[in-house]
């Protein structure tokens, strides 16, 4: 149980974005911002007029002074987490039923703001991404296991730089039981070996669950390159698929070591190579060497909007050497997760490049992120991942 809410006013007409949904209050949005209340408090937000907007978690030290939590509640327990989590359960029961690897908590999207839950069997990734969550870290694992009673060990992983931006210290360990180094998982009918512990962010990519389906229904027959590989999602999606050969590329050797055992597990024929993406493919294209289905899937290149400019040379240079690659009637899937840049902008980087190579796309997949990654459309800002592919005619 924590301490009663606390009141805080809105300045006049900053509640237009409150009115339609959005969960957060910036702080110079407010009339005035206590610096002796603690990080995560409770605190109920108010118009000029006293219209009540509910009660969401304060915090001095962000930019986002308020993250409401669609309650009007002014104490929460460990009942309230174990509801909203139950509510989140249900959701990705229906969308992948029988699968037991999924986001069960998408943050804002499921009313927990700053709060990421990654399901892996009996075992769990968690980010606490907001001090109202780290404040009721507790609370929150209470609510966890109650739900889930098999649990056999719950791993935090709270190294993200957004809990630089909460004022928050960095650091990984278990909050709950034992976590090996290596913890199974099956996806789609793919068996991987991941490490939470060791692994990038919480263990695994599961935001391109649908889309690698997608690749695997497209990649029969082809020469296949995956590029950022990471666990090979792609990659053992196209060979199961039943492509000609299949080449991942990630220049970490932890992660091309874990792609080669997780196609051990799955009995599939794929070559893993651990280089720099962007020099891997400078050397295939100098060597004249087409590929018949490109796949790029990197890392975010604007971690912030000053970081945009640099992430579009990024993109653009990426998509250039992947389109030099492929033959007409080819395919190149291509993503982008950095949530700063628009979807419209990359897909004119992408249209850019094929331009100015002479080559025409035709756009056979739209995607995003996957359902367990729900966007709430009040908040732009938890709609990311975009994602496309295109035959190359």
């Amino acid at each position: 149980m924590t301490e009663p809410a606390l009141t805080l006013f809105l300045k006049p007409g900053m509640d237009r974005r409150l009115k339609k949904g959005h969960p957060w209050v910036f702080s110079n949005e407010l009339e005035q911002i206590p610096g002796n209340w603690t990080a995560g408090c409770l605190t109920e937000v108010v118009n000029p007029k006293k219209q009540s907007y509910g009660t969401g978690f304060f915090n001095p030290s962000s930019l986002i002074s308020v993250r409401l939590l669609q309650t009007d509640l002014k104490v929460l327990t460990q009942a309230f987490f174990e509801e909203r989590l139950a509510d989140a359960q249900k959701l990705r029961e229906t969308l992948f039923p029988g699968e037991t690897a999924y986001r069960l908590c998408f943050g804002e999207s499921d009313f927990l703001p700053g709060l990421v839950i990654d399901r892996y069997g009996d075992f769990f990734a968690l980010q606490a991404l907001s001090a109202g969550i780290e404040l009721h870290l507790p609370l929150v694992t209470g609510a966890l296991l109650n739900l889930f009673p098999g649990t056999k060990g719950i791993a935090e992983k709270n190294t993200s730089h957004l809990r630089k931006l909460e004022g928050l210290p960095l650091r990984d360990g278990i909050l709950f039981g034992e976590v090996p180094d290596q913890v199974s998982m099956t996806e789609s009918g793919i068996r991987y070996s991941i490490s939470l512990l060791e692994g990038q962010k919480t263990g695994f990519f599961l935001d391109q669950k649908v889309n690698r389906v997608k690749v695997r229904e497209l990649a029969a027959g082809k020469k296949v390159l995956d590029c950022f590989t990471n666990q090979g999602g792609f990659a053992l999606n196209a060979a199961v698929g039943g492509a000609a050969s299949v080449t991942g590329v990630d220049l970490s050797e932890q992660a091309v070591n874990a792609c080669r055992e997780n196609a051990r597990l799955n009995g599939v024929r794929a070559e893993f190579v651990q280089e720099d993406v962007f020099r891997f493919l400078t050397r295939i294209r100098d060597k004249k060497e087409p590929v018949e289905f490109v796949i790029l899937d990197p890392p975010s290149f604007a971690k912030s909007k000053k970081n945009i400019p640099a992430a579009k040379k990024g993109y653009a240079e990426l998509n250039r050497l992947g389109l030099s690659l492929i033959p007409q009637g080819g395919f190149l899937a291509t993503g982008s997760c950095s949530q700063h840049l628009f979807e419209e902008t990359f897909l004119e980087i992408v249209k850019e490049e094929a331009f100015t190579a002479g080559r025409q796309l035709r756009l056979v997949y739209r995607g995003n992120q996957s359902p367990d990654h729900p966007v709430l459309e009040s908040m732009a800002e938890t709609r990311y991942l975009k994602f496309f592919i295109f035959q190359v005619i």
